[in-house]
């Protein structure tokens, strides 16, 4: 099986090429939803994220409050290298079952959509990577309207986060991702067509 992985940083738009490999009738799976499915309680995922970031991150209902942990790990590098420790194996562990099912059910290729899949590693284990990079003004934009963040909060948040030629140097393939979606969707579509 071929394994694509899609990456890139925090309002890029790299969303878009998951969404348009799954319109092209492609498996994809999502990092963050897989994340997201492991924090409904009870789970190992959360005892483990308790016991690095105490109770705090909580809600009186035991549901983890994303906002209160976002706010600890974007700001502090050392803060988010112990999330990914706490919670990446995890998530890689359910990732490679989720392949192995596509695998069995007969699937030839799979698109894994992971923010962190160069750091956590999991890029080794694919055959091609492809990032989504768009220019900082570009991205400040898109995540201030998406998180309902100041534009200065947005630029903490890209700081914080590996520049662009982190994923030139680990990416097979580069797209860029400043115009519009339609421009967007036209250059990714001849590169996943060709993947094929």
């Amino acid at each position: 099986m071929k394994i694509i992985g899609i990456t890139g940083p925090s309002g890029s738009g790299k969303s878009l090429l998951g969404e348009l490999a799954r319109s092209l009738g492609f498996p994809v799976i999502d990092a963050d939803e897989v994340y997201h499915s492991m924090l409904v309680p009870p789970s190992e995922c959360l005892d483990a994220l308790r016991t690095s970031f105490g109770n705090d991150i909580f809600l009186p209902n035991g549901e983890l409050c994303r906002k209160s942990l976002a706010k600890i790990v974007f700001f502090d590098s050392e803060k988010l290298k112990l999330l990914n420790s706490t919670v990446l194996d995890k998530v890689l562990i359910e990732i490679r079952k989720m392949i192995s099912e596509l695998e069995n059910e007969g699937a030839s290729i799979v698109f894994v959509d992971a923010p962190t899949l160069i750091e956590s590693g999991f890029n080794k284990e694919c055959d091609t990577v492809i990032s989504v990079l768009a220019s900082r003004e570009t991205r400040i934009k898109r995540i201030t309207a998406r998180d309902g963040i100041t534009s200065e909060k947005a630029e903490e948040r890209i700081n914080a986060q590996k520049d662009d030629d982190f994923y030139r140097e680990n990416s097979d393939h580069i797209i860029n991702n400043d115009s519009s979606a339609e421009n967007f969707f036209s250059k990714a579509s001849i590169l996943l067509k060709g993947l094929k």
